[in-house]
């Protein structure tokens, strides 16, 4: 190898940091942590655990749902040092999730999916505490309770098995999981709230979609949307916009496909819908 390219890899390494985090189903997390800027390698694996193997199979067993030594569903996030930081993608986290809720996110229940950070320095480890403490603040002023994440030194990353690696691309039929409380570390970047009221007359078609990039919603726009033929109306929410809205559907995937009629949902569709699908619902929506 040419000196110049040797040097330009060694100095491209020396960049190179990275955090290992746990918020819950990491396959959705993988995808997010992956499109910040700077980010150069997300990697789903286990971490945290003792005296389990460090294998699906094993961290799902009902022995240990409720195992404090349970490993934790988790990312390695690879990053440029010279492009982000540790605290951006820290930040990144808290925001990406529900960080007040013990050993769960959401439907996912038991202690592979608690709120952790493993740090490899002491650098590392007074950033999460420092970004921690901030978003405690934040979350008591919108009345949400005390955070439950954990932050211990890493021992151990273990890869998880290859079938998870970028699921979300393999799995084109889908959901991204969104269990984030919408709290911003900066106010001006706050979810505002918007006006239902057109909503709660006549037939409408309500797609709640992330707040972040959601390959399942960019999927239902270009296969559906893009030549969408139905007379009732398309609207878009994110999950805290539904104010004033009867809905019955969990709205923590996305996207999550709704039929409202004066208000009050109809028909639910959690997850990716293909438009086969979508236009047979239509078909008997607009018959009604």
């Amino acid at each position: 190898m040419p000196v110049v390219e040797l040097n330009k890899e060694m100095s491209a390494s020396k960049h190179l940091d990275s955090v290992v985090l746990g918020a819950g189903c990491f396959w959705g997390s993988e995808k997010r942590y992956a499109a910040i800027a700077g980010v150069v390698d997300a990697v789903s694996g286990y971490a945290g655990g003792e005296g389990v193997r460090p294998e699906y199979r094993e961290i799902i067993k009902r022995s240990n749902k409720r195992n404090p030594k349970n490993h934790a569903e988790v990312v390695k996030v690879t990053f440029n040092t010279s492009l982000t930081s540790v605290e951006t993608i820290i930040k990144n986290y808290f925001e990406g999730h529900d960080p007040t809720q013990l050993n769960r996110q959401g439907n996912d229940i038991g202690t592979q999916y608690r709120s952790v950070i493993f740090t490899n320095t002491e650098d590392q480890k007074l950033t999460a505490y420092e970004v921690l403490n901030e978003y405690q603040k934040r979350l008591s002023t919108s009345n949400y309770g005390k955070i439950t994440t954990l932050i211990q030194p890493l021992i151990e990353f273990f890869p998880a098995e290859s079938y998870h690696q970028d699921y979300l691309a393999k799995n084109p039929n889908g959901y991204c999981p969104d269990h984030s409380t919408g709290v911003k570390f900066d106010p001006s970047q706050s979810i505002v709230q918007v006006d239902n009221s057109k909503l709660l007359t006549g037939k409408h078609i309500l797609v709640i979609e992330s707040e972040n990039y959601c390959p399942y919603c960019e999927k239902f726009k270009k296969d559906v949307v893009a030549d969408y033929s139905g007379k009732t109306p398309i609207s878009y929410r994110l999950a805290p916009q539904l104010q004033n809205l009867k809905i019955k559907t969990p709205t923590w995937a996305t996207p999550t496909i709704l039929f409202l009629k004066d208000g009050k949902e109809v028909y639910g569709k959690q997850g990716y819908m293909s438009a086969e699908l979508f236009y047979k619902v239509l078909k008997k929506f607009e018959e009604s």
